[in-house]
């Protein structure tokens, strides 16, 4: 059963919060269909007919329409139609929703035009001009060519001392779910400091820079990377050139910083 959503008609609406990268990466790199649309009705799920929903939230069947597509097929005609969760106000009601934009990470629905499953409950995200401008930044990277794929884990890990006191480099040998090749580098050289760079090529270019924060390449690695390196991966030689990579490998997090994800 479906109940109209009629709380907070008079309400202005509260500011649109800024998604992470990593949130939009989440969404868009599992979703088919990502677009822009207007909300035109919204109706509250029964909670008999919702289940999983949590504490705090409501479920909502949803009538839109469409503004733009972002990425993915053309669908047939404007008019949209999905279910959403969405977080209830401070007061314990449903946000004001309709006429407002969101945008939308969905799959469309097989022999059922216009119908749409999100990707996830929250996959619905409202819409603010600096929001659109991070996703198709997000996009940008994720269709482009030699785009860096799903990471899995470390395969390898191996600290191979130089001939000088202080020399060495750590390779770390990535597992892509795409089967490519991807690595990480940490070079020390006497007296300066180490650097890493990484590869998602054959080629291991041990001179180039670390990836920059909210770019694809960050987030694959600080996203998934485990966060401790699993013995069974380091083949390093000696206990002493072991300790090493583990400790190049937690430098490496370190320095990549913490994958920040607002969508709880």
């Amino acid at each position: 059963m479906l109940f109209a959503a009629t709380a907070n008609a008079k309400t202005a609406p509260a500011p649109v919060p800024l998604l992470s990268y990593a949130d939009f990466a989440d969404l868009s790199d599992n979703a088919p269909t990502i677009l822009r649309a207007q909300v035109r009705s919204v109706a509250v799920v029964e909670p008999a007919r919702a289940p999983g929903v949590r504490p705090g939230w409501a479920r909502l069947y949803v009538e839109a329409r469409t503004v733009a597509l972002l990425t993915g097929a053309p669908l047939t005609g404007d008019s949209l139609r999905y279910q959403a969760d969405v977080p209830l106000d401070p007061k314990g009601k449903v946000p004001r929703l309709i006429k407002r934009e969101v945008i939308l990470f969905a799959r469309t629905v097989p022999a059922r035009p216009g119908e749409l499953q999100l990707v996830a409950p929250d996959a619905q995200v409202l819409w603010s001009p600096e929001g659109e401008a991070r996703l198709r930044g997000v996009l940008d990277e994720l269709l482009g060519a030699g785009a860096p794929g799903r990471l899995r884990g470390v395969q390898e890990a191996i600290f191979v001392p130089g001939n000088l006191v202080g020399e060495g480099e750590t390779q770390m040998f990535l597992a892509m779910a795409n089967g490519e090749p991807a690595s990480i580098s940490v070079v020390h050289a006497p007296n300066q400091p180490r650097r890493w760079s990484v590869s998602f090529s054959e080629v291991v270019d041990s001179t180039g820079a670390p990836p920059r924060a909210d770019t694809l390449a960050w987030y694959r690695l600080a996203c998934f990377l485990p966060r401790r390196l699993d013995p069974a991966v380091n083949v390093s030689a000696t206990g002493e050139d072991k300790a090493q990579a583990g400790a190049d490998y937690a430098w490496v997090l370190e320095q990549l910083g913490p994958c920040t994800r607002t969508r709880g």
